[in-house]
């Protein structure tokens, strides 16, 4: 199963981007064939429909294909001020803004339309981030995903973490293995009907 891991965070420590990491490493483990991407190396300016009616920017066009070829992702978003990151609202809004000269990529649901995504996050706070994903999963809802019901938020996380980037805590490790098992499960069968 392709599955598409990204964190909404370009912070070098951050514990979102580590988190992706065990989690794509884990994905690999269950079978899962990953695209572990980082958002930081796709040149992609703030969403403005003035500058898209100039031209689409090539790496908008090149995430629409990598959103679109995988069945299963898994996303860590940060939590800041409650809620998801403007890197991450920035990036959806790109990728499903539709291109009018494009007859490929002329739906801007193209990309997400029954997808099956998971949601991690990772914080120091108690919550572990949770707040984002209850204000992602609309968001991704209203694009045609489906939300795997089991996701996991990481408390602590400046503690969660080996010298490798391995989780430290085997409950963790359980809870983030049990959300790619859940996006897993979910992908092959909507991806066999």
């Amino acid at each position: 199963m392709k599955t598409l891991i990204f964190a909404g965070s370009t912070r070098q420590n951050s514990f979102n981007r580590r988190l992706a990491t065990a989690a794509a490493s884990m994905a690999r483990d269950a079978g899962a064939e990953v695209s572990h991407i980082e958002l930081g190396n796709f040149d992609v300016p703030m969403y403005n429909a003035d500058l898209e009616a100039n031209g689409t920017p090539a790496d908008v066009v090149r995430l629409k294909e990598l959103f679109y070829a995988h069945p299963a992702w898994i996303i860590c978003s940060p939590e800041y001020n409650g809620s998801y990151t403007a890197l991450l609202k920035n990036t959806i809004d790109w990728v499903s803004s539709p291109i009018k000269s494009d007859p490929a990529w002329s739906s801007g649901t193209k990309p997400f339309t029954g997808k099956v995504v998971g949601m991690l996050s990772a914080s120091n706070g108690a919550l572990g981030g949770l707040r984002a994903q209850s204000h992602l999963a609309p968001l991704l809802l209203n694009l045609q995903c489906w939300i795997a019901p089991r996701g996991f938020a990481l408390s602590r996380a400046a503690d969660a973490f080996d010298s490798s980037g391995a989780l430290l805590d085997p409950a963790a490790r359980k809870n983030v293995a049990g959300v790619i098992e859940q996006v897993l499960w979910a992908a092959r069968r909507l991806q066999a009907d």
